[in-house]
């Protein structure tokens, strides 16, 4: 089962941006330890296109859950160490380790396997 070794430290720097102000540790039974550094920005789990209703609905559903989780996802789409599919694998594992419910992981699962394709490695 995954877990979070240490807790998720911020500071609001924008609207819908935070900077992590320590590392965000992650033991990740499938793809073992994630660090993700301090000082990466992150908007956690804000969609940057609410244009698609979908999307929009879906947010909606999922605000405000999953800081933990998106904060790592967002690390993993950023780095694209490892592959789309499995950074969403285990955005869904981080969500469960943080106590999300497993209906709303689902959705946010469903969210990045939608909406995510062009946000994997944009800042590479």
């Amino acid at each position: 089962m995954s877990r979070f070794v240490t807790t998720l430290k911020t500071e609001q720097v924008g609207r819908r941006q935070h900077t992590l102000l320590a590392d965000l540790v992650l033991a990740d039974e499938n793809a073992g330890v994630i660090v993700v550094p301090a000082g990466i920005t992150t908007n956690f789990a804000s969609l940057d296109m609410l244009h698609n209703v979908f999307l929009f609905v879906l947010f909606a559903l999922v605000s405000g859950y999953g800081n933990y989780a998106a904060t790592v996802h967002d690390w993993l789409y950023t780095t694209g160490d490892i592959s789309r599919k499995e950074a969403d694998a285990v955005l869904y594992r981080a969500l469960r380790a943080e106590g999300v419910a497993r209906w709303r992981a689902w959705l946010f699962w469903i969210g990045v396997r939608v909406g995510g394709r062009k946000h994997y490695g944009a800042s590479r």
